[in-house]
């Protein structure tokens, strides 16, 4: 059975805002996405934040960059997003 391209470009994973903070390894950059969450008990929001490393194969991004990232399939043990810009 053949894929058409709208099956193959169909992706349900996350998709995440984040800023570049670390470009030094190959094929690889550290992104940090911060989220906003509610503390029920306080009635207040608090910010945290969270790192991930993402697959960029041509090594564009730069430290600062802003990028959305995309789960995909594991790449590495801890690589499963990849760059989407």
């Amino acid at each position: 059975m053949e894929k058409t391209t709208q099956q193959i470009e169909k992706n349900n994973g996350k998709t995440l805002n984040g800023v570049v903070v670390s470009d030094k390894m190959d094929k690889t950059v550290v992104v940090l996405v911060n989220r906003y969450v509610k503390v029920p008990k306080y009635h207040k929001y608090v910010s945290r934040s969270k790192r991930f490393k993402a697959h960029d194969p041509e090594n564009k991004c730069k430290v600062g960059d802003k990028v959305v990232i995309r789960e995909i399939r594991p790449i590495s043990k801890d690589k499963s997003f990849e760059i989407v810009f």
